[in-house]
């Protein structure tokens, strides 16, 4: 099924990353695209733990994306208001681009295309 598939990519990336970092890895934040429907989040989320991972979130890509650039940390202007921003994710052979709202250190995907 797609899960034990998917489990076979997170456990491939698990040991990479266990190499790396020379310990063990546990913990996991899996992203998917924002078009992911419940089921397969959930599905993504399964795949995880047939991998031997505990899935503390399930995140959509473009919010991983603005939190790695550092779009959840505040303007320095001591302006608080919610932010509109336009991610493109070139990644996967694929163009995507999304409208996320963040407020309050709460990121909200307002469209994908």
């Amino acid at each position: 099924n797609p899960e034990e598939i998917s489990s076979m990519v997170l456990i491939k990336m698990k040991e990479t990353a266990e190499a790396y970092l020379g310990q063990k890895v546990k913990d996991a934040v899996i992203t998917v695209p924002a078009y992911f429907n419940d089921s397969q989040r959930q599905a993504t989320k399964d795949a995880g733990i047939i991998a031997g991972l505990n899935v503390l979130r399930i995140i959509n890509e473009p919010t991983a994306a603005a939190i790695a650039y550092g779009l959840d940390k505040k303007t320095g202007t001591g302006d608080s208001r919610e932010r509109k921003v336009l991610i493109f994710d070139l990644g996967g052979g694929t163009f995507d681009v999304s409208v996320l709202s963040i407020d309050d250190g709460i990121f909200e995907v307002k469209s994908t295309a």
